[in-house]
């Protein structure tokens, strides 16, 4: 499995989100996004919803009654009725749960970076785990590690 953690630096968390999320869709996967916060939530949704007529993101909102067809669930539980196998962490807080999935993203900024430290040091040397970091160089993510 392979966790992916990103730092925010300046770079909105949404357009991030929105950016990620777009290429899980494109290369057919299902993606959890999970944040404790349902008002980030609701900010995720409409967001995802306003990505413009060429590149809207189908989701939900998890408490639906289509939970299970959703290619992109916005939920506060890391459980996935929608059988995503990729889960993204919105809120900076890391979950153990994101270890279930083949791939997770880790999304911390500077209020969250003692945490994202721990969570890197924790995952280090764990078997079949594979940890990337990503930081913002020029506009552009480049891989750190």
């Amino acid at each position: 499995m392979q966790v992916d953690f990103y730092q925010l630096a300046g770079t909105p968390a949404e357009q991030v989100i929105a950016s990620l999320a777009e290429k899980v869709l494109d290369a057919d996967g299902r993606l959890l996004i999970i944040a404790d916060d349902e008002g980030q939530l609701a900010r995720l949704d409409r967001m995802l919803w306003d990505q413009g007529s060429a590149s809207f993101l189908p989701h939900g909102i998890a408490g639906g009654t289509d939970d299970a067809r959703q290619p992109i669930l916005l939920s506060t539980s890391p459980d996935a009725p929608n059988q995503a196998r990729n889960m993204l962490i919105a809120d900076g807080v890391w979950r153990e749960a994101a270890l279930t999935y083949d791939r997770s993203f880790y999304l911390f900024d500077n209020a969250t970076l003692d945490g994202a430290r721990l969570a890197w040091k924790l995952l280090a040397g764990r078997e079949g785990v594979e940890r990337r970091y990503w930081a913002q160089e020029g506009g552009k993510w480049v891989k750190k590690g």
